[in-house]
């Protein structure tokens, strides 16, 4: 019998809510609320938790009431977590009853529609901590009874008890009349993995059904007794539960001759029956089947009873483990937190939770679940665990669930980054697969998912920049499962980073006063020091967490003292690029035209250097190397677009790139050059820095222009010239796009769009080789391009779209011939490449010393790759001469 208690709680919508009169409403007390960074600078109140309780519960019903009241010791609890490891963030119990407690208390606020659809018993970690792996047959009744607000009802139940199920549950959906309709054809005999996409196509064939006939229910049961048999004996299923859902308006029997064939004695499957409709003239017989089926009964009389009564299902299937005392600690898989609007800081995260049962002698041989409790663990805070630096710079850790789905992993991006961010439908079940899609034949995936320990190989295309640009490189795979949870970790070198390094020894003193430059700054994603632990720490940044801890003024900070003192080192190291720097800003004759606006320098260890050669304000790009400017700074997944691309070129030579689209609107008058720097001169050697500049594009331009001029000939007249008005020149980089063009609006694209022909040829002579990669994830360079990329396992097949990506050969070998035009009135065109002189735009880039035995930019070089010429004139060949350097860029003048 319920207790009703006179208990005042706080709700958490109605806190600080007061009436006309300036009154308190009732549940509504004061309740202070003060803006946490911790928990994304939300009001919050760190020393009690409020209580949630569903639009459509009574606020005080006396099982919520009794509930809440009991429960109330919790905040205790939660308290004394929070003391103990401050790096906590949301704690919780959601109830059986429904009503939601959580810590700290924070204010619920309603949609526009006044209603709060929260229910926690619908939320997968309660779900998974409360019931074990299911596999499921949903039986519709679709006899010509059902018509009208019965089969609504009935569809709405079904696409409720979908809502129940989890990436770890099977099912199938049979609709019946005078004969069976599986709701999906392509499924018959069968069960599905119960995951989004599965459960969303089945949703949309809902609306296909309609009432006529009899229905013929022993036809059902024999066919969904014989499917969960079948289906068990493959040992694909959940290989624990199962349960058969029947909806119906009526039975006019209880069929126990079927349940004696099929289910009894044991009575393996467990049989819900939902009744639908006010009339209850065959409850018994339903009530019956349910009952001698370890089963429950329920009607369902309205469309807003759907909800409650479906809940009803679960708390029977989590019988046994309360009865056993089964504590069982689940993991969920990545979700963003609800309790944030899409507009706010949207954080990825991992449920822990665990079942509460009642102990009571008298009541535990019931098996009554009381709730479960949980708390949230931001996936950002398990990636502060991995040592990025000790990965390389195109190594990262991912992991994933016992269902392939990504828990973590530098390619999965939950937000549409377009305007306002918003949540991606599939966010949270993306599969391995779909990012590592090399794998082919799904052998990284399958041995992290069978949990399996080992280390896989393979060739990847790696994307960057938006996927625009591609890196080819061969990955390393080192993978083992975690323990205690359902994950797998892996882990990916790149051959050539990762794998050779090296330690620098210099004193604390030394540098201590090279990192008070003010230029220095350190990746703060990074986890030099966990500045999570105190409150007073975590305003800090990872630079002023160092020095502190260097200095003894905070002795509490933990921190890698292996990682700093290699900052340390990386630190003294390059300090006297600042010297460098500070001269060429003084001399003005070197950089008379403030072309070159901003020179940096990243290492191994997270370290920048920046330095402005004109005021802030003046600069063309004012988001380069910000905060904003995620692809250019290091974070938590990887290091600077810069650093990646350079790391992968032959040592000493540079790459250049143009960060803006084709759309005109957004085009930025910048182009970024960045070289790599080797401990050594050997390609073994591992990169331990990469330096680079970012200048205004009109100089770079003039540049260009100037270098174009020059020829070897002994008059110092050019057989082929820019100047020439029959003449269009070209500068495009490894990957394709123009860097320069007579028409500026050409620049940024990609050269195949401008001259297709002539990029054809360029890819049969061996100078580009073209890659497909798979879209996925990343847009195109394509301003209009649009793909959707959408994983159905067990019933539709990928539509992962491929799109071509090139990268240019590193030498240019010598080659003759003719780049005919097939049925226009162009005559055959003439390609020439040839190496071109260009004066140096990297006297920025001083030689280094103390450490790296590396030499950069004291004197002139060459940095073209190759020269050609597009000329309005019959030509009878095309020539390709031998590139003296191996810079990445590329001139070429194309004749006609």
């Amino acid at each position: 019998m319920q207790v009703i208690r006179k208990y005042e709680y706080f709700n958490a919508v109605l806190i600080n809510e007061r009436d006309e009169e300036g009154n308190y409403l009732e549940l509504g007390k004061e309740f202070i609320l003060v803006p946490n960074d911790h928990f994304n600078n939300l009001p919050v109140n760190i020393s009690l938790s409020d209580v949630q309780v569903p639009t459509n519960m009574y606020n005080k019903d006396p099982a919520i009431v009794n509930g809440v009241y009991w429960s109330e010791s919790l905040n205790k609890v939660f308290v004394d977590n929070f003391d103990r490891d401050p790096s906590l963030i949301w704690q919780y119990f959601g109830s059986a009853k429904g009503f939601f407690r959580q810590y700290p208390g924070i204010k619920w606020e309603p949609d526009e529609n006044g209603v709060i659809a929260f229910d926690c018993r619908n939320r997968k970690w309660y779900i998974q901590a409360a019931t074990s792996p299911k596999d499921v047959v949903i039986l519709v009744d679709v006899s010509g009874s059902m018509k009208g607000l019965r089969l609504t009802i009935a569809k709405q139940t079904v696409s409720s008890i979908l809502d129940t199920l989890g990436d770890d549950d099977f099912f199938n959906i049979i609709a019946y009349n005078e004969e069976l309709h599986y709701v999906e054809p392509c499924l018959n005999g069968t069960l599905v993995q119960a995951d989004r996409a599965n459960k969303e196509h089945f949703r949309e064939h809902l609306d296909k059904l309609f009432a006529k006939g009899i229905g013929m229910l022993d036809i059902a049961l024999n066919e969904a007794f014989n499917m969960l048999n079948e289906f068990n004996h493959t040992g694909q299923g959940s290989i624990c539960s199962q349960a058969i859902m029947l909806i119906t308006d009526g039975a006019v029997d209880t069929y126990d001759t079927i349940f004696a064939k099929y289910n009894w004695p044991d009575r393996k499957v467990r049989i819900f029956t939902y009744l639908i409709g006010r009339e209850a003239a065959f409850a018994d017989n339903l009530k019956w089947m349910a009952c001698a089926n370890k089963g429950f009964f329920t009607q369902i009389s309205t469309l807003a009873d759907v909800q409650e009564n479906v809940m009803e299902y679960l708390h029977v299937l989590s019988r046994p483990k309360v009865i056993d005392q089964e504590h069982d600690v689940v993991w969920t898989e990545a979700y963003i937190d609800s309790t944030l609007a899409d507009d706010q800081g949207l954080v990825l995260m991992t449920t822990v939770a665990m079942p509460v049962f009642s102990k009571q002698n008298e009541t535990r041989s019931k098996g009554i679940l009381l709730g479960v409790v949980g708390t949230d663990v931001p996936v950002k805070e398990l990636l502060k665990t991995i040592p990025k630096y000790k990965l390389g710079i195109h190594g990262y850790a991912f992991a994933i669930t016992n269902n392939g789905y990504i828990l973590t992993h530098p390619e999965l991006r939950p937000l549409y980054e377009e305007g306002k961010k918003r949540r991606k439908p599939n966010y949270s079940s993306v599969d391995l697969s779909e990012v590592e899609w090399e794998d082919r034949d799904d052998v990284l995936r399958n041995a992290m998912v069978n949990r399996k320990t080992g280390k896989f190989s393979m060739e990847v295309k790696k994307t960057v920049d938006k996927g625009k640009r591609v890196l080819v490189m061969t990955n390393d795979y080192y993978y083992t499962d975690i323990k205690g949870t359902p994950f797998s970790l892996g882990v990916a070198l790149s051959r050539g980073h990762g794998k050779y390094f090296f330690r620098g020894n210099v004193t604390v003193e030394e540098g201590l006063h090279d990192l008070e430059h003010p230029d220095v700054s350190l990746a703060d994603e990074w986890s030099y020091c966990n500045t999570d632990l105190h409150p007073e720490h975590r305003q800090m940044t990872q630079l002023e967490a160092i020095k502190r801890y260097l200095t003894g003024k905070e002795p509490l900070l933990q921190c890698d003292k292996e990682l700093i003192q290699e900052v340390l080192f990386d630190a003294v190291v390059s300090a006297p690029i600042e010297a460098y720097w500070t001269s060429l800003a003084l001399n003005k004759s070197e950089n008379s035209d403030k072309g070159v606006e901003v020179a940096f320098l990243g290492t191994r260890t997270g370290l920048s250097r920046i330095n402005l050669f004109v005021g802030p304000e003046q600069l063309t790009n004012q988001d380069f190397l910000t905060a904003e400017d995620k692809e250019n700074i290091f974070n938590a997944d990887h290091f600077p677009l810069w650093y990646r691309r350079a790391a992968e070129q032959i040592p000493g030579s540079f790459v250049y790139s143009i960060p803006f689209s084709t759309e005109t609107a957004n085009k930025s008058n910048v182009v970024t050059a960045s070289t790599a720097i080797q401990l050594l001169d050997d390609r073994k050697s591992p990169v331990v820095a990469a330096v680079g500049i970012q200048m205004k594009l009109e100089f770079f331009q003039r540049k260009f222009w100037t270098a174009s001029r020059q020829c070897a000939s002994l008059d110092g007249r050019c057989a082929i010239s820019c100047d020439d008005e029959t003449i269009n020149c070209y500068l495009i980089d490894n990957n394709g796009f123009i860097l320069v063009s007579e028409d500026y609006r050409q620049t940024g694209y990609f050269f195949g769009e401008v001259e297709g022909a002539v990029m054809n040829k360029l890819l049969t002579m061996g100078s580009f080789k073209r890659f497909l990669v798979e879209f996925n994830l990343c847009s195109w360079w394509h301003s209009d391009l649009t793909a959707k990329a959408q994983r159905l396992k067990q019933t539709l097949e990928p539509c992962d779209t491929e799109y071509p990506a090139f990268v240019s050969e590193r030498t240019i070998k010598e080659t003759t011939g003719n780049i005919a035009c097939d049925d226009c009135f162009k005559a055959p065109t003439l390609l020439v490449l040839s190496s071109l002189p260009f004066p140096s735009l990297l006297e920025h880039l001083p030689p280094f010393q103390g450490g790296f035995s590396v030499h950069l930019g004291a004197t002139k070089r060459a940095i073209t790759k190759g020269l050609g010429v597009r000329h309005r004139k019959m030509q009878e060949n095309v020539v390709v001469s031998q590139a003296l350097v191996l810079n990445l860029l590329l001139f070429f003048f194309l004749c006609y």
